[in-house]
């Protein structure tokens, strides 16, 4: 099975769009509310774990427009050889 570094990219891309939507929704459902954030209800642990999904899903997307930015530079370099 060939696997090549866009394909690489594009399931990077995919994970880290269903990482950060399901963190988003996880935070968009949280019973937090402008006067709730001082209450006894409100806990910083439970919005905590989604914040860090949401980072790691944006590390991942960076690292995937690497991964297609270095695809590209490297399939011009092969196209130059052969020109």
């Amino acid at each position: 099975m060939n696997i090549s570094p866009s394909s690489s990219a594009t399931l990077l891309i995919n994970n880290a769009q269903r990482k950060s939507s399901d963190a988003a929704q996880t935070i968009a459902t949280l019973p937090i509310q402008k006067d709730e954030i001082g209450s006894s209800e409100f806990n910083s642990s439970d919005v905590i774990k989604p914040i860090l999904s949401l980072k790691e899903a944006e590390l991942e997307t960076s690292a995937a427009a690497k991964l297609i930015s270095a695809d590209k530079k490297m399939l011009g370099s092969i196209l130059d050889i052969h020109a």
